[in-house]
């Protein structure tokens, strides 16, 4: 048993002084008793760490590679995803452990206690399976195990190049699964999961898209959770890119929202990726679904997505995770004032996100733990006892956090955030990042170096 003490800390009823926690063997949080004596590790500031609720781990070592124009003079989504096609045709199962081990490492260390990696490159690159269909998945799951991360694996259903139903292209074919391999690669990732990964992994499904996966494939992903998953969440990326829309409303007569809101069974167990383009009305009904809307700001600037109707989103009761996605940057607190300042700078406001009895900060991070959680499949995302034990100490020693208190620190770390914040992460107990560094830093960093130093030369 492990016993944290903190001066402060957010719990489920709010804020806390003197709060001592009990950590069991299991990876949970025993018990939990405000106004105790010191004891243990002693704390200054102690909070629920978040889900990374959206990640493709391979694209980390791709970034800084993709900010030249294309030969047109113009650059776009669709000239990235061509560059991104190309890098992945390179990529072995090292490489894949290597990179996502980095990945893991560098989410724990910006505060994140979960992986959640919506995993896609499943073949070789002629897109042929290896001898074991998961054998893809299972250098996730190894990195998992190097890096002490909490993980929600979720392999990806992909079928088609759109919704013609048109053949997968050149760039795609590590990707494709009929709906008998996508079931046997569920099935053999799920045992590779319960023999080798730390008890606390979950595993989901994720049809990639509707552009992607058939639609009687699409209405069948919660049956599969139940029966291959272990009822795990169904995440699926919604309404990313204008050409999207357009895409779907004429092979279907509706937008992707507007279509999975009538023909999917779409309830608090389903991540929609970024919804970056929703018109109100979709925004207001998606929301009323309980489904998490699970934001990449970064990568969705990056990417020039669109902005998430993020305040309409809230003020309807709507749950949000947040992921970093492409990897390009992993920071807690740049996601949260990406997703606020663009509202502001859509809306010419201030405070976008906060509301008449809770601050901006305060606001968006408690939507992420509680709303990541639940798209990660790992509990409520709070300090309670029974859940795991994700847990993050801040440094309260730092120039922008000293003599801070309550929601001033969450506004704080969201709006002013920057390396040194981080001191601690605990992911189900397991106290992998110390005074701001991994435990195994050094090792994870050679060894993506050795791994990825020709791949950055040949983009």
């Amino acid at each position: 048993m492990q016993v944290l003490w903190a001066r402060q800390a957010l719990t489920e009823e709010g804020w806390q002084s003197d709060l001592r926690v009990e950590i069991n063997a299991d990876g949970r949080i025993g018990a939990v008793e405000a106004g105790a004596a010191p004891e243990g590790l002693q704390l200054e500031m102690l909070l629920p760490a978040p889900v990374n609720a959206h990640s493709h781990a391979f694209q980390r070592a791709m970034a800084g590679l993709t900010e030249r124009r294309g030969q047109s003079g113009q650059d776009s989504f669709w000239t990235w995803r061509r560059l991104m096609y190309r890098f992945l045709e390179q990529l072995t199962p090292d490489h894949v452990e290597a990179i996502a081990a980095l990945v893991q490492m560098e989410m724990l260390e910006a505060g994140y206690a979960t992986n959640v990696e919506f995993h896609y490159l499943h073949h070789q690159p002629d897109g042929r399976p290896y001898d074991r269909p998961d054998e893809m998945a299972a250098r996730i799951i190894a990195a998992a195990n190097e890096t002490g991360i909490g993980l929600t694996l979720l392999p990806v259903q992909y079928q088609f190049g759109g919704c013609d139903g048109r053949a997968l292209g050149a760039g795609q074919r590590r990707f494709g699964n009929t709906p008998d391999q996508y079931a046997r690669l569920l099935q053999t990732t799920g045992e590779t999961l319960r023999r080798h990964a730390s008890p606390d992994s979950v595993m989901g499904v994720a049809p990639h898209s509707i552009r992607a996966v058939a639609p009687e494939d699409l209405r069948r992903a919660p049956v599969l959770a139940a029966e291959l998953a272990g009822g795990g969440p169904v995440h699926i990326h919604i309404a990313e890119q204008i050409a999207e829309v357009e895409e779907v409303q004429a092979a279907y007569g509706a937008r992707p929202v507007e279509w999975a809101l009538g023909e999917l069974p779409l309830s608090p167990d389903w991540c929609m990726i970024h919804a970056t383009q929703m018109t109100p009305q979709e925004t207001k009904a998606l929301a009323a679904t309980g489904a998490v809307a699970g934001l990449c700001p970064i990568t969705e600037s990056s990417l020039g997505d669109g902005i998430f109707d993020g305040v309409r989103w809230m003020d309807s009761g709507g749950k949000i995770a947040i992921g970093s996605d492409s990897n390009i940057l992993i920071s807690i607190d740049e996601e949260m004032r990406v997703l606020d300042h663009s509202q502001r700078l859509r809306d010419r406001s201030r405070a976008a996100l906060a509301s008449a009895d809770c601050s901006a900060g305060r606001r968006i991070f408690d939507g992420i733990c509680h709303g990541g959680a639940r798209a990660a499949g790992r509990g409520r995302g709070v300090i309670a006892a029974g859940e795991w034990a994700d847990l993050l100490s801040l440094d309260m020693t730092h120039i922008d956090l000293g003599e801070l208190t309550g929601d001033t620190v969450l506004d704080a770390f969201a709006f002013t955030g920057r390396h040194g914040m981080v001191q601690h992460v605990w992911s189900a107990g397991r106290h992998m990042v110390r005074d701001g560094y991994h435990r195994h830093r050094d090792r994870i960093i050679a060894a993506y170096r050795s791994a990825t130093r020709q791949l950055r030369t040949d983009i």
